[in-house]
């Protein structure tokens, strides 16, 4: 019997191992991120790092307020800083070669580390008004002793310690006053020049040891200042007048302030518009931007004027870079359909270029924005030249000699609005074409058991990893049986729609918005949200889906609107047109035409409804359902809420059967001395709820209050509208409402005091969770509302709900009188919010999650159960059956409930959750200027086997386990059969 002790012990301990090994991989699935993207966003300021030896390295500043510096050979980051919302970055520079200054919010300077980027100091200047803001680093700064940085902001002129960021002195100016230019005189004093009022120059020369003021003059100008100024010498700039037809030349040589007019239209034959000057730094020069092209224009004896080129738009030029030999250099670029053309000239030699280069770029990049240009020597001791380019849509180029030596998709670090998109279906495919024979298929499944039983060797290990690669289902384009891969199509507010793969956060097809639409006198394209447009599932299949894409052709919101239709395989444009009415409201109806386009309502400013897709069928699909479509408009400014219907075509509008007029059949308005609307929310078009009774411990039955027409409105008291301890616990108080936006009828209304916002709250089913600030305890809370229907109380028993002696099919009227039951709770919770958002499964069976972006650009994972307002702190034994939680004062928080675990995703502005068809799986996209995604399982995989799971492994396991049972049954039998011998 002992000889089949041994094989029984091992095929235990293989067990073991399969058991480990798929419990890790279970981790694996559920615990680790998808993909995680690092930007920075659209720059603004880049500096170039001018050491000889060592990494080369440029350090940008950029619109979504990121400081970072970036690897010049592949443009990776070395290190980045994300400052506040309303930090944005006014200045940059790099002093003595290892530190860099930044100017934010207009009064804040910072000194970092260039090596890592550890910030050395801070200082906060006060100031009292916020304007123009600049500062001078004097070029005579030495390492190791006490110099001075200027400052000018607010009205006033700092003088700051370069060691502690210390304030030397200051010297107040009046407010008006805005500082265009600081420099050091050969004596070391500081000269400061700006406008104190429309028409007014000032020119003050200042002691660099106290502040004092030594010299003052002042001149006026009969047209007044567009107080914009670019400085083509010490003693020369050139402004416009206030019309911005006139250029003026200033002149501070010999101590008197002279002016000198030039007429732009002397300048630019038949030019009848207004001009701009370009904040370009050159000496000796200045660009002059007209409405078709731009002008470079030499300034010669301080007074007359010499046009150097006439670049057509778009083009774009780079500030003068100084060589070793005293020669400045500059870049012009110039665009001819799909090339860019880049030219170098020196200031010595300006009818020559010394470098002229043409590259390729991608038409979907759109045209140059910006251009910093940056020299190195060849090997033949020349100069080469390497420019930094920064494209319409956002990204960001490294040229040189005439190729892209790399580039950065910058613009996905703003994302406005995002949805998703299935992949095709895979067809059919033999086991010949993917293992190419049964000999490897067998092989394959032979080293993942030895590799599972840990018997692998090194060759064997290799070879199971490049089967894993070649094998590698998660960046396939199709999608697979769980619904894991999709497309995640977003639109950046550089108006490009992007395409990405779940798998691996690739992009798959971009499509740049505003070239599409530029013969339509369409200046100012602002993009405002995409939405699915066609899902084929059925009768379709045969068709690609695609998505609506709403822009506006204008700044304001009654500019007229635009629509593209963009096909999600391809990112090629289906459909594109200009409206003639503006976009103030989209709304997707529940309704789909033949080819399943879904239909939407597009409201304008006129509350006009405009129907599309603009086809007969879609008309014949939306007359039957007219009488029973509503919408609402929640207007904060004038603290009203309102709700319509539709009453027909429209009147004033001839032979348009798509335009419908609307009528106001309720509004709310809000006292504007008491409460100020600062939120508004409802449940997701698209939320699937399983079931609308819920059996409770004592085998009852509660009855959710469905309604998709539930809407959240919170107000807060006028006093409490602004930031956090702009009022005091008496002053401040929020309400919160719950309105039926069919009736306008309140629901529910409840008054916490003491709080203030800012408001995030989520809807989902039949409960809100909104999230304040309570004054009185100085804590974040977080409150829950759940509300039942008590119109079906009669059929609450758990039999009748089985044996079918239930009402759930009796007719409901949004109209008729609810009768529901409120049940509220509130925690305290220790984490600041910037949003919030609900897992999304399928069928809506399994239990949610709520995402919370917190403060610290972390996604925490919230049970709701947590937020049950049934809690108590002492469940009886049914309820605690049920799964609720023992009452706390304050919600809990796991570390490992962050989904994010240790990654920060900057900047977070918005959580999208998506189901995929497994029940138990959402899909969850954060983004801000990172990107996140990954997928949670609220009530874990219980209905799947992982990715890796060997099945060979299983079927050997199960093999072995029969041929055991029978061998230790022919022992048994047969010792048995000895002893009944004996």
């Amino acid at each position: 019997m002992a000889m089949f002790v041994k094989p029984i012990i091992g095929l235990i301990i293989a067990l073991v191992f399969c058991s480990n090994v798929s419990t890790a991989l279970y981790e694996d699935q559920v615990g680790v991120v998808d993909w995680y993207q690092q930007y920075i966003g659209k720059v603004k300021h880049a500096i170039f790092h001018a050491q000889k030896a060592g990494r080369r390295r440029v350090v940008v500043a950029t619109e979504e307020n990121v400081i970072a510096s970036l690897d010049l050979r592949r443009g990776e980051l070395f290190w980045r800083h994300v400052l506040g919302e309303n930090d944005s970055v006014d200045q940059i520079d790099i002093a003595l070669g290892k530190y860099v200054i930044t100017l934010s919010s207009g009064s804040i300077l910072r000194t970092w580390n260039l090596p890592d980027g550890q910030m050395v100091w801070e200082s906060f200047l006060q100031v009292s008004a916020s304007s123009m803001s600049l500062f001078y680093v004097p070029a005579s700064i030495e390492v190791g002793t006490d110099q001075q940085i200027f400052v000018s902001a607010g009205g006033c002129l700092h003088a700051v310690s370069s060691i502690d960021g210390e304030v030397i002195w200051k010297r107040e100016f009046t407010d008006s006053l805005e500082i265009q230019k600081l420099f050091q005189t050969p004596d070391g004093d500081i000269t400061a020049i700006g406008f104190s009022s429309s028409s007014q120059i000032d020119i003050y020369q200042l002691s660099a040891k106290n502040g004092d003021i030594l010299v003052h003059k002042s001149a006026s100008f009969p047209g007044g200042f567009s107080r914009e100024a670019s400085f083509v010498s010490g003693d020369v700039f050139v402004t416009l007048d206030a019309t911005r037809s006139i250029l003026v030349l200033v002149n501070l040589n010999g101590g008197e302030i002279r002016f000198h007019q030039t007429h732009i239209s002397d300048l630019a034959e038949g030019y009848s518009g207004t001009a701009a000057i370009l904040p370009q730094k050159f000496t000796g020069m200045f660009a002059l931007e007209l409405d078709s092209l731009i002008m470079l224009m030499k300034v010669e004896s301080g007074r007359d004027l010499e046009i150097i080129e006439k670049i057509p738009h778009p083009a774009s030029i780079s500030d003068s870079l100084l060589l070793a030999n005293g020669q400045q250099a500059f870049a012009m670029v110039k665009h001819e359909e799909t090339k860019v053309h880049l030219t170098v000239k020196l200031d010595t030699d300006l009818k020559s270029n010394i470098l002229k280069e043409s590259i390729n770029l991608d038409s979907q990049r759109g045209s140059v924005q910006k251009v910093f240009l940056n020299n190195y020597v060849k090997t033949d001791k020349s100069h080469g030249f390497r420019a930094l380019v920064v494209m319409e849509d956002h990204s960001l180029l490294l040229v040189q000699q005439g190729e892209i030596v790399w580039s950065r998709e910058d613009g996905l670090a703003s994302i406005i609005a995002s949805t998703t998109s299935e992949l095709p279906v895979e067809k059919g495919v033999s086991v010949a074409k993917v293992e190419h024979s049964i000999f490897e298929w067998i092989k394959g499944h032979l080293l993942k058991v030895k590799g599972t039983l840990m018997l692998a060797n090194a060759e064997d290990l290799a070879a199971i990893q490049r089967m894993r690669l070649k094998s590698f289902e998660k960046t396939k384009m199709t999608r697979d049986h769980n619904g894991f891969r999709k497309l995640l199509v977003v639109l950046t507010r550089a108006g490009k729609v992007l395409a990405l793969h779940t798998g691996d956060g690739r992009i798959v097809w971009s499509l740049l918005l505003s070239p599409l639409h530029s013969s339509d006198s369409c200046q100012h394209l602002i993009p405002v949200d995409i939405y699915q447009w066609q899902v084929p599932h059925h009768h379709a299949m045969d068709e690609n889906p695609s998505v609506l894409v709403i822009s506006r052709c204008g700044l304001h919101s009654d500019a007229p609107g635009v629509i593209l239709i963009v096909d999600s395989y391809s990112g090629k444009v289906v459909s594109s047109s200009k409206l003639s009415h503006s976009v103030l409201q989209v709304m997707p109806l529940p309704l789909t035409d033949s080819t399943e386009q879904r239909l939407h309502i597009i409201i304008d400013d006129n509350k006009k409804a405009h129907l599309y897709p603009r086809t007969p069928e879609s008309i014949n699909i939306f007359r039957p359902e007219l009488p029973n479509t509503y919408w609402y408009s929640v207007e904060a400014v004038k603290g009203a809420i309102k709700g319509y219907s539709f009453r027909g075509n429209c009147i004033d509008t001839d032979e348009d059967d798509y335009c419908f007029d609307t009528r106001e059949l309720w509004s709310i308005i809000f006292p504007s001395d008491s409460e100020k609307i600062t939120g508004a929310t409802t449940r997701k078009h698209n939320e699937v709820v399983h079931t609308q009774a819920k059996t409770i411990g004592n085998q009852d039955v509660m009855y959710k209050y469905i309604s998709k027409n539930m809407l959240f409105v919170a107000t807060v008291s006028p006093r409490a509208a602004g930031n956090i301890g702009s009022a005091t616990p008496e002053e401040a108080y929020l309400v919160v409402y719950l309105i039926d936006a069919v009736t306008g009828r309140i629901i529910h209304r409840v008054t916490h005091l003491g709080a203030q916002g800012p408001i995030h709250a989520v809807v989902s089913e039949n409960w809100v969770v909104y999230h304040y600030f309570n004054l009185r305890a100085h804590k974040y809370e977080m409150s829950v509302v759940e509300v039942n229907d008590q119109s079906r109380q009669d059929n609450k028993s758990i039999w009748k709900l089985l044996l079918g002696k239930h009402n759930l099919t009796s007719p409901v009227s949004a109209f008729s009188q609810p009768e529901v039951t409120v049940k509220s709770q509130s925690y305290f919770f220790t984490h600041s919010v910037k949003t919030m958002a609900v897992t999304s499964t399928a069928k809506g069976i399994t239990s949610k999650q709520l995402l919370i972006g917190t403060i610290g650009d972390q996604v925490l994972a919230l049970d709701k159960r947590y937020l049950d307002p049934r809690r108590t702190p002492d469940p009886s034994p049914s309820e605690r059956e049920e799964g609720i939680i023992p009452l706390t004062d304050s919600l809990p928080i796991i570390p490992q409930s962050y989904v994010t675990h240790s990654l920060q995703v900057e900047g977070l502005r918005g959580i999208a959750t998506m189901p995929a068809k497994l029940e138990s799986t959402s899909l969850v996209f954060a983004y801000g200027v990172d990107l996140f995604f990954t997928r949670v399982a609220p009530s874990r995989t219980y209905d799947s086997l992982t990715e890796d799971f060997s099945y060979a492994l299983l079927l050997i396991t199960i093999v072995v386990l029969v041929a055991s049972i029978f061998v230790t049954w022919a022992l048994s039998e047969k010792k048995e059969l000895e002893e009944k011998w004996r």
